[in-house]
């Protein structure tokens, strides 16, 4: 029996190979995408601190640069760098403020010094992730996406009404309705190949359609050199100063980090799942990957004096959904191709040329997909009263909040900039209410042991103690303890005879519930994941071959109410619940 899809319209997972026009036709898509965000975000934040055009120049061309490696390098995932996915990068909205304050008060020796600590949070969020996983949870990655769908609509409908002086409004109008039926209806009911195209078919149907209206300017792609070399001289060079300036905002620069590498590390849960066919446990070293390349991306970013680059998780996630192509080689092919542009201006100035009118259409498709994939990852480990009311306090605190009038009169034009925005206050938000419910769970019950046999009587023991506590009844009771057992059996079985000779530790945490308990086993395994092996034995039927060596999982199964496992460098952590009654 096949297993059971929750995208069936993947044509090409990550490691799948993909014929080299695809590749090339997707990844041009999302090279449009990558490159009209990451030159705006660069030019607001020279702009608005009053930057000259040579250090502008030099800002785009690194930003590229860097944008195109950071790209291939998520792809690659060499060592512990990179998700192993299509994972665009580009310079975001998450440091512009600060960087533009950071700039007006201490210049660019103090942005260089400022993003290159911000650097350091990725790495260390990598690190400590397996210690955070009960406060990076799929209620902050869901609530993140669907803060930024409706944090960024409304820039999208502005950039539609923003027309050229002379032109119709109802023109952008026009344009931005041929974009968005062409590129939905070929999404819809395109078949094959052809749907791969629907984004691309949908730009260049609005293009087709601006000039009618004078929205297509071509005079900057006429007027752009084919190649070019930026002049050194825009290079400021790194001098990393720690005066009073750097104090002074290094705060605002530590929330900033914080929230990104928090988002950094949802990319990397959601990637996942939005790149597979099929329902598989999320590889949490994959995301440790994810969050160490993004620190190389914006410690480069310091280095160079540009504005730090970001992950694009809605505009990966929308690009595999819209074409249904995942293959790592796309991220290959749009980091080559954004590193290329950086020395082709002319090219560069033919994707920048499409008018705002289409290219808000688009984005409107795009976040409207983000919304949807943020609700399935809030629901995908079940929405209790307390989690919905997390995420729904996120929701209108992020909504309502979202312009940053109520912060700028209390504090004040700099912490206002970076927690005046509804994206990072919903995200705060989630973290701290997470962090709450946490903390103020019933008592925890601990063990530290051998993973061997031996630990089985403790365990037991201290099963028995806490159901006891909690007053189940004898079924419950005994339902608990041999769940406890089939875990420890399973994960015995998942180690192999062929571990090292010394027995790796491995700790028990037992959390009462309200009507479960919940154990979570610490240790280091195999490369085999519990969890993909359980979903494995639901979708086949059991066979007197494999009836003997996979009993312990499927008892496992049949005793527990759910059963997770996350697998990070140096350690896994499997999470079984179990149900009870009095």
């Amino acid at each position: 029996m096949s297993r059971p899809r929750i995208n069936p319209r993947i044509r090409y997972e990550p490691d799948d190979p993909c014929p080299p026009l695809v590749t090339f036709g997707v990844a041009l898509q999302g090279v449009v995408l990558v490159l009209a965000n990451t030159v705006l975000m660069v030019t607001i934040v020279v702009g608005a601190a009053g930057g000259d055009d040579v250090y502008l120049t030099w800002a785009v061309f690194a930003a590229l640069i860097i944008a195109g490696v950071t790209t291939a390098l998520q792809a690659a995932h060499v060592g512990r760098f990179g998700a192993g996915h299509i994972l665009m990068t580009g310079a975001g909205p998450h440091f512009i403020a600060v960087s533009v304050i950071a700039l007006r008060e201490g210049g660019l020796a103090t942005l260089a010094s400022l993003i290159v600590v911000s650097s350091l949070f990725q790495f260390a969020m990598a690190a400590w992730l397996p210690f955070l996983r009960r406060i990076v949870t799929p209620i902050v990655s869901g609530t993140a996406l669907m803060l930024i769908g409706v944090t960024v609509m409304p820039i999208a409908v502005g950039r539609i009404a923003d027309v050229p002086e002379g032109a119709p409004a109802a023109g952008a109008l026009i344009v931005a309705g041929v974009t968005l039926v062409v590129a939905t209806a070929m999404a819809l009911r395109a078949a094959g190949v052809w749907r791969l195209w629907a984004p691309l078919s949908g730009i260049l149907a609005g293009c087709a359609a601006a000039p009618f209206f004078g929205l297509y300017d071509v005079r900057p792609v006429t007027g752009a050199a084919w190649f070019d070399l930026p002049t050194l001289a825009g290079w400021p060079g790194l001098d990393l100063t720690l005066d009073a300036s750097f104090w002074a905002l290094l705060p605002v620069f530590v929330i900033v980090a914080v929230v990104a590498a928090v988002k950094t590390s949802s990319d990397g849960v959601v990637i996942q799942r939005a790149s597979s066919r099929s329902p598989h446990a999320t590889d949490f070293r994959l995301v440790q990957g994810a969050l160490n390349a993004s620190g190389v991306g914006i410690l480069l970013s310091g280095i160079a004096v540009t504005p730090p680059v970001i992950a694009y998780l809605p505009s990966s996630v929308s690009l595999i959904n819209l074409t249904g192509v995942a293959a790592r080689t796309v991220g290959f092919a749009i980091g080559g191709i954004l590193f290329a542009l950086a020395f082709l201006p002319k090219l560069t100035a033919v994707l920048l040329s499409v008018p705002g009118s289409v290219m808000g259409a688009f984005l409107l498709i795009i976040m409207g997909l983000l919304f949807v994939e943020g609700i399935r990852t809030v629901v995908q480990d079940g929405l209790d009263p307390q989690r919905g009311l997390v995420v729904g306090v996120a929701l209108a605190l992020g909504v309502a909040l979202g312009n940053g009038s109520v912060f700028r009169d209390v504090l004040g034009e700099t912490w206002s900039a970076s927690l005046g925005n509804g994206m990072t206050v919903g995200v705060l938000a989630t973290i701290l209410m997470t962090a709450f419910l946490e903390l103020t769970g019933p008592r925890r019950r601990r063990l530290e042991a051998e993973l061997d046999p031996s630990a089985l009587p403790r365990i037991d023991v201290l099963l028995h103690e806490l159901a006891g506590r909690m007053q189940w009844d004898r079924a419950s009771v005994d339902r608990l303890r041999a769940a406890g057992e089939e875990a420890l059996m399973c994960l015995l079985q998942v180690r192999g005879d062929h571990a090292a000779d010394k027995s790796p530790r491995m700790i028990l945490v037992a959390r009462p519930g309200r009507e479960s308990v919940e154990m979570e086993f610490l240790a280091v395994f195999e490369e085999q994941n519990i969890e993909d092996r359980l979903t494995y034995l639901g979708d086949r039927a059991e066979t007197p071959e494999d009836s003997e060596t996979e009993i312990s999982f499927r008892l496992l199964r049949h005793y527990a109410s759910s059963v997770r496992h996350r697998k990070y460098h140096g350690i896994d952590v499997v999470t079984v619940k179990v149900a009870g009654s009095r």
